[in-house]
C-alpha cells in the first residue's frame, strides 16, 4: 500500500493547494487527500486541481480502493475517512461547524496507516486539523503546517502549532518543495 498525504485547507488554501499539488511528481507513489472546507455547495475544485497537477485528481467516491498517484478530493457535505485500502464518505454530523472536515480524514488516516501518513494544514479558519495531526504525529506520522505568517486566515495553521508541535512550520514554496521529494519524504 502506497504512504498517505492528507491535506486540509480552508479560507485562502486554493491557491496553496495549487502549488503544492504542481509539485507532486508524475511517479510519486503516495495517495493524496484533501479537504477543503466547502460545506453543502456544488464544488468545482477537482477541476481546479486538475489543471495544475500531473497526478488523476477526483472527488472521492464511497467504497473506492485507495490507489497510489492519485489525488481524492472530499465531495461537498461529506467526510472522508479512510481504512486500510478504502475510501469512505460519511455524512455524520458536522465537525468544527463544518462537513467536509479534516480532523475525521486525519484521525482516520493516523489510525489506520501509522507512521505512514503526512499531515499538512495550510490556510484557514477555525480549529479543524489541529487535532487531527496531533493524532498523526502519536501514532508516528508527520505534521506540517503553513507559515501563519503568510497564510490568508492563520487560524488553522496557528491552532495546529498551538495543539501539538508539528515536525515543521513551512512556508508553501517550502512544502511544494517537500512534495517534490514525496518518494524519499513521506514517511521518514
Amino acid at each position: 500500500m502506497s504512504d498517505i498525504i492528507v491535506i486540509a485547507a480552508s479560507a485562502g488554501g486554493l491557491e496553496p493547494l495549487r502549488r503544492i499539488v504542481a509539485a507532486l511528481p508524475a511517479a510519486c507513489p503516495a495517495a493524496v487527500f484533501i479537504v477543503m472546507h466547502i460545506g453543502a455547495q456544488r464544488s468545482n475544485l477537482p477541476t481546479l486541481l486538475s489543471w495544475s497537477s500531473r497526478l488523476n485528481v477526483s472527488f472521492a467516491r464511497d467504497g473506492a480502493p485507495i490507489q497510489s498517484g492519485h489525488i481524492y478530493v472530499a465531495p461537498p457535505d461529506q467526510h472522508m475517512v479512510l481504512e486500510v485500502g478504502r475510501i469512505h464518505l460519511e455524512r455524520g454530523p458536522k465537525v468544527h461547524h463544518t462537513r467536509p472536515a479534516a480532523d475525521p480524514l486525519f484521525i482516520s488516516a493516523a489510525e489506520a496507516y501509522a507512521g505512514r501518513v503526512l499531515g499538512v494544514v495550510l490556510s484557514g479558519g477555525d480549529n479543524d486539523g489541529a487535532e487531527g495531526l496531533r493524532v498523526i504525529k502519536q501514532h508516528g506520522g508527520r505534521g506540517v503546517v503553513q507559515k501563519p505568517e503568510e497564510a490568508v486566515a492563520p487560524s488553522m495553521p496557528e491552532m495546529a502549532i498551538a495543539r501539538d508541535h508539528p515536525d515543521a512550520c513551512l512556508s508553501v514554496a517550502e512544502i511544494a518543495e517537500l512534495m517534490e521529494t514525496c518518494t524519499d519524504q513521506v514517511a521518514k
